[in-house]
């Protein structure tokens, strides 16, 4: 069998200083023997287990006879986010995880080689505009431009209709843009897509907030649109409703993320936007968003310490983030959860108290819950960031009546089209599931789309949501 290929990272010493990418990337060799492990079953799992349905044996097979090129046109059939999803997509969670291969040795590096082949893709300019259905004379509006929004703009843009991208930032990206450090999806990747869907005539209008400076209203019956597409995310922070949350220097994950990747804040004052770098940082959570805030941190010179409530075995985030974070140092509190974030005299947070935890016996589902134990321990910090997740954008549903919401805030749509309680709206990604990662936005935008164009050539009836409330 062949040996399962590492992709080379830059050494863990002299990242922390900077802000490129870790992974270096395959060789052609590396990838054409990682690709040859694959032993193309009869029923590939990997397929199935792909929210967006990537033929991945078919485009490992190019990689295999030596044709990069032709593997990343594979990928763009179902996917035209190759290069981003090879890079933050949970294949360990998702396609590795049913590979045949993996039974007794490492999985086939799926995500890997997606990544190599998209970039192989662009660095030698072979992304094709693919063929455009003759126009519709319809015209769709898209909410926000993050997975969701930019997957539905692509795929009804091909069917014909003309699609224009609302965003409410100065950049399209959404979430690729403000939530995922540079040092795991250079923006250059971001922009060459971007670059590609302008190209097929999509057009991008920013700084404007649908719901407050126009509504869905507008968008329909002033604007000309035929049909709404919301992909507005979920950019509602979570934090602890403990005493002290409310202290300066403490920070929702989103904010602090924000401040640096969209507003540039660690350059400041060269940019007008400022944050608390801060020497000691408590990160409260342990998932994807917790390692790229304690990475980060890190990068601007900070000590940061990760605060968990379960232990190290639970923490949800990517093995390959986890892995990461643990090379460039950091400090672990694990069993550890936040009951009071202490202040000084101008009400600048300066300590922070934990509760240790222990974990019951597991429950029918396999999991362990946190048991507080009645010891307390208290640490130095002068930033926080608490990195918990998010809930729904609540901006277009609170401004318009029509549009039916669960408890949680989540958008309830028809579970076959996406269509909302409001005719002709639609919507995908996190707006409807309160939560997910960017492949899985993705497929649910394509099946949005589909929803969309169904709707526009007039075959489907009025939405009756079944999203359970």
């Amino acid at each position: 069998m062949i040996p399962h290929q590492e992709m080379e990272l830059r050494a863990a010493h002299t990242r922390i200083h900077n802000f490129e990418e870790v992974p270096i990337g395959y060789s052609d060799e590396q990838a054409r023997l990682e690709a040859l492990r694959c032993l193309h079953c009869s029923k590939p799992h990997c397929i199935e287990a792909c929210p967006v349905g990537i033929d991945i044996p078919g485009f490992l097979r190019l990689i295999e006879q030596g044709n990069p090129g032709g593997a990343a046109k594979k990928i763009r059939e179902t996917n035209f986010l190759p290069a981003v999803c090879g890079r933050v997509c949970p294949q360990d969670k998702q396609c590795q995880a049913v590979c045949v291969v993996g039974r007794s040795n490492t999985p086939v590096g799926i995500g890997n080689l997606e990544r190599y082949a998209a970039d192989f893709e662009r660095i030698h300019a072979l992304i094709e505009i693919p063929a455009i259905q003759e126009p519709t004379g319809k015209r769709v509006a898209i909410i926000g431009s993050g997975p969701a929004g930019l997957s539905a703009a692509y795929a009804l843009t091909i069917q014909g209709h003309e699609v224009v991208v609302f965003e409410a930032s100065h950049r399209a990206g959404g979430v690729l843009v403000y939530g995922i450090p540079r040092f795991r999806l250079p923006i250059k990747v971001i922009d060459e897509d971007i670059r590609f869907l302008t190209k097929l005539g999509i057009r991008f209008v920013y700084n404007m907030v649908i719901g407050k400076i126009l509504t869905l209203e507008d968008l329909l019956h002033k604007e000309g649109f035929n049909a709404v597409l919301i992909g507005t995310g979920a950019g509602l922070p979570r934090m602890l409703d403990v005493s002290g949350s409310n202290a300066n220097g403490v920070y929702s994950a989103n904010e602090y993320l924000t401040r640096i990747y969209l507003m540039e804040a660690n350059r400041f004052p060269n940019y007008s936007t400022p944050v608390s770098a801060g020497k000691k940082v408590a990160v409260i959570g342990a998932g994807n968003t917790a390692m790229d805030v304690l990475r980060t941190a890190k990068r601007l010179g900070a000590e940061p310490t990760c605060y968990y409530r379960r232990s190290h075995q639970e923490a949800p985030a990517r093995s390959e983030e986890l892995k990461h974070a643990e090379q460039e140092e950091m400090n672990w509190r694990w069993l550890s959860n936040p009951v009071e974030f202490m202040t000084d005299e101008d009400n600048f947070v300066k300590q922070i108290k934990c509760e240790r935890m222990t974990l019951s016996e597991p429950d029918e589902t396999g999991r362990q819950k946190p048991i507080p134990t009645g010891e307390f321990f208290v640490e130095d910090c002068d930033t926080v960031v608490m990195a918990l997740g998010c809930s729904v954008n609540p901006i277009i549903p609170s401004t318009d009546a029509e549009i039916r919401t669960n408890k949680w805030g989540v958008i309830l749509v028809d579970n076959n089209t996406c269509e909302t309680s409001k005719k002709g709206v639609f919507a995908a990604g996190d707006a409807i599931t309160g939560g997910s990662t960017v492949i899985q936005a993705m497929g649910q935008a394509k099946k949005a789309a589909a929803g969309v164009h169904e709707y526009l050539i007039g075959k489907v009836n009025s939405p009756v949501p079944s999203t359970s409330d």
